[in-house]
């Protein structure tokens, strides 16, 4: 008998060579139904396979992320055995799960293209043979075997892939008509695919050499119910209107210029005042926290990032130095604000009795990220970190990680996100050269952050070889109104880059001592916040971020200086906004209005001029009614209060 410890804790026993199906039909027939794969150690297998050893098991479902990745790697070599059946001679390439769905890298022949008007044919052929059920079986087999597989086949792309791999390690998997040299995991048969979409074709280089050639990479996606297909499709379309590319050109906030460079963001007047309005929220909850604010320049010398070892590990992917007209100097643009921040700790000497220190900057960083890499402002070249760097004392660790959470807990409650999971994300205990230090450091690190999340109460993922190279993280992955995940907010502990630039304090014994250095951003970029905040709220911000809070919409030009009286009554209690003074009817100043977004629209006219009252619309919502403009006020104040706690 074997021991299997289940997610919650229960353990239970088995016969040696029990597999992940029958563990699940153990527990019930429902879940047997519906488990797509099964995780064994952290590993993920096929639900066949024999388990020999105690282990502790995870049975993984539609609703795990690595039980969607099985399911849409699955689907790949579904769509793979259609492409065959519909273009014979087809090579294939690779096919991956993705973040959505799934893609194949195929070949189909100099004399043959795919478009969209194919893909209707290729998802009947799909279902058709999804609804054979046809097992997915794995078959260990010998290089041998394999090459001669696939040079009957004429398939270049899978003997290329064969090269890499060794005797012993090679598995096929075979559903149906179709064969590929595969590691699995796989879902139990085709049966469990029952919605298929084509998504978009693009030309991808093999492995990524442009000196290889183009292939044809195939986008799809499929889902267990039609309903679920249908769902996505809409949430597509809500994205493409929510788009904070398309957005930010409509209201106003961001835009570039090709003679500005790629990749570097113009911030337009209202953009500028939304970006503001973020920093000072930031900069309250960071002086109430204790942090002190510094600034430092956008490059440092070479030698700085030689110290820190930001040069040896991005300096083939940063901007190149610059060079003076003294030989041997040389400067980079900033790729990072520790650095700067380690040397200012150092300007003098430091006891334990004035630890923490925690330094704070919005610190504008430049990272050269390829063309095809950026995206509107979510990956850019030059963006602002809302970056600060606490220097402490080893048993003052966990306690400051702990309040950072708590500063990141109240960024994302004022803005509405409710939804996040914290990312544990530690070093490749396989691969320990893309990283810097000790094994002692990094073990004290990793626990440091594993049980400050715990004593929290954060619902966290772990995830190996996602650390930086000098310490590990915790990230926070917010799901926005669209269900879409992002990055948002990183804390990081780091023992290394305090030896690297030697560090030090005087303890209570008289001696130096080398203090801990945490890295924390809970916006991370503003760039890339702002996008995000762009789509979850569709452009819709919080009344305090509003750029721009009140539209006052006089109904002819009579009423222009009662309005504008409004507007300096609404401004000395620190409330933003416009009076339209454009030659247009109301419905149309109102329509305006309400296409940038503008949380309330006061209209004023005859009556309201006489009455020194202000006619209220809200944004969305409509008519509110007369107020005097002192009672406006104290309204907008109620909800501003009940919007930041």
């Amino acid at each position: 008998m074997i021991k299997i410890t289940l997610p919650d804790g229960s353990i239970r026993e088995y016969q040696e060579g029990v597999s992940g199906i029958e563990i699940a039909a153990s527990i019930s027939e429902g879940l047997a139904r519906n488990v797509l794969a099964v995780k064994v150690n952290g590993s993920v297998w096929d639900l066949t396979r024999p388990i020999t050893q105690d282990a502790s098991v995870q049975l993984l479902t539609w609703n795990d992320d690595e039980g969607k990745a099985t399911y849409w790697h699955s689907s790949a070599h579904l769509m793979a055995e259609a492409l065959e059946a519909l273009y014979p001679g087809v090579k294939l390439g690779i096919g991956p799960a993705i973040d959505n769905g799934f893609y194949y890298d195929i070949d189909l022949g100099d004399d043959r293209t795919l478009s969209q008007e194919d893909f209707p044919a290729i998802e009947q052929k799909m279902l058709e043979l999804a609804r054979q059920k046809s097992e997915f079986v794995r078959k260990p087999i010998s290089k041998d075997e394999a090459i001669a597989y696939f040079t009957e086949k004429n398939d270049p792309y899978k003997l290329d892939l064969l090269e890499g791999l060794e005797d012993g390690s090679i598995t096929f998997y075979t559903q149906g008509n179709f064969t590929d040299l595969c590691r699995g995991p796989h879902i139990p048969n085709t049966g469990f695919i029952k919605a298929a979409k084509l998504m978009n074709v693009a030309g991808a280089y093999w492995r990524g050499d442009e000196k290889s050639k183009q292939l044809t990479r195939v986008y799809a996606i499929t889902f267990p119910k039609q309903k679920e297909l249908t769902e996505y499709l809409e949430r597509l379309e809500e994205a493409k209107r929510r788009d904070h590319r398309k957005l930010g050109k409509e209201l106003e906030l961001f835009a570039f210029s090709e003679k500005v460079g790629m990749g570097l963001p113009l911030w337009l007047p209202k953009g500028t005042m939304l970006r503001e309005r973020l920093e000072q929220f930031m900069r309250r909850a960071q002086q109430k926290a204790g942090y002190q604010p510094v600034v430092t320049p956008h490059i440092g010398s070479k030698e700085l990032y030689v110290t820190s070892g930001h040069y040896e590990k991005y300096g083939a992917d940063s901007f190149q130095p610059i060079k003076t007209p003294n030989e041997n100097e040389e400067f980079l643009l900033k790729p990072m604000n520790c650095p700067h921040h380690c040397e200012i700790y150092k300007t003098r000497p430091r006891s334990y009795k004035e630890l923490p220190v925690r330094l704070a900057e919005f610190g504008t960083v430049y990272r050269y990220e390829q063309s095809g890499e950026l995206h509107g402002l979510t990956r850019v070249r030059g963006f602002t970190q809302d970056d600060a760097h606490i220097f402490c004392r080893p048993d003052q660790v966990k306690e400051e990680f702990k309040k950072v959470i708590d500063l990141v807990f109240y960024v994302f409650r004022a803005l509405g996100f409710e939804d996040y999971t914290a990312q544990i994300s530690l070093r490749d205990p396989e691969n320990k050269t893309k990283y810097i230090g000790s094994d002692d450091v990094w073990e004290k690190a990793e626990r440091a952050i594993i049980e400050a999340a715990e004593e929290k109460g954060l619902r966290t993922v772990t995830e190996l070889g996602e650390a930086a190279f000098y310490g590990p993280k915790l990230d926070f992955m917010v799901k926005d109104a669209l269900g879409r995940k992002w990055q948002l907010g990183t804390i990081q502990v780091d023992y290394n880059l305090p030896e690297r630039f030697q560090l030090e304090y005087i303890g209570s014994d008289n001696e130096k001592h080398r203090p801990v250095m945490i890295h924390r951003a809970p916006f991370g970029s503003l760039e890339r916040f702002v996008a995000v905040l762009i789509e979850h709220c569709g452009g819709h911000f919080p009344l305090w971020l509003s750029p721009e809070q009140v539209a006052i919409l006089p109904i002819s030009e009579k009423y222009h200086d009662y309005a504008q009286k409004v507007l300096d009554q609404l401004a000395e209690q620190d409330i933003r906004g416009h009076v339209d003074t454009r030659d247009e009817k109301i419905g149309r100043k109102i329509r305006d209005a309400e296409v940038g977004k503008v949380p309330y629209m006061l209209i004023v006219g005859e009556k309201e001029q006489e009455n020194e009252i202000v006619s209220v619309r809200k944004h969305g919502l409509g008519d509110m009614g007369n107020m005097r403009v002192d009672a406006f006020v104290d309204n907008f104040k109620a909800v501003l209060a009940d919007l930041l706690g």
